[in-house]
């Protein structure tokens, strides 16, 4: 399905709205004095690592251990990301050096 100019023109000022609204909003609704709410506080305390926690699950769910070339990318991958991380406490390098060593894992070494 193709969208008409004047549908892509409207889908395109929706989203700039609402991604102007998600930028904007924390700044409108607490005021830079004040402290903010404490769900906020706890939400943000609590959801960065329920979010890891997700997509450590999300990208494990599909591990076959039928075959080493299944699960030891994952698994070094995965070694790779928490020794990173513990190491430098660095969110993006951990992601970052973790995927990188999976990719080569998967595409040079495991490949075939």
């Amino acid at each position: 399905m193709s969208l008409t100019p004047g549908q892509a023109i409207a889908s395109i000022a929706v989203m700039a709205v609402v991604t102007f609204l998600t930028r904007a909003l924390p700044f409108l609704l607490f005021d830079r004095g004040e402290s903010p709410p404490k769900l906020v506080l706890y939400l943000g305390r609590v959801l960065p690592p329920a979010i890891i926690a997700m997509l450590i699950v999300y990208c494990l769910r599909g591990v076959q251990f039928s075959a080493a070339a299944g699960w030891i990318p994952q698994f070094l991958a995965v070694a790779a990301v928490v020794i990173l991380h513990v190491w430098k406490k660095n969110n993006l390098l951990s992601i970052f050096g973790g995927t990188i060593l999976y990719m080569v894992l998967v595409q040079v070494v495991f490949a075939g």
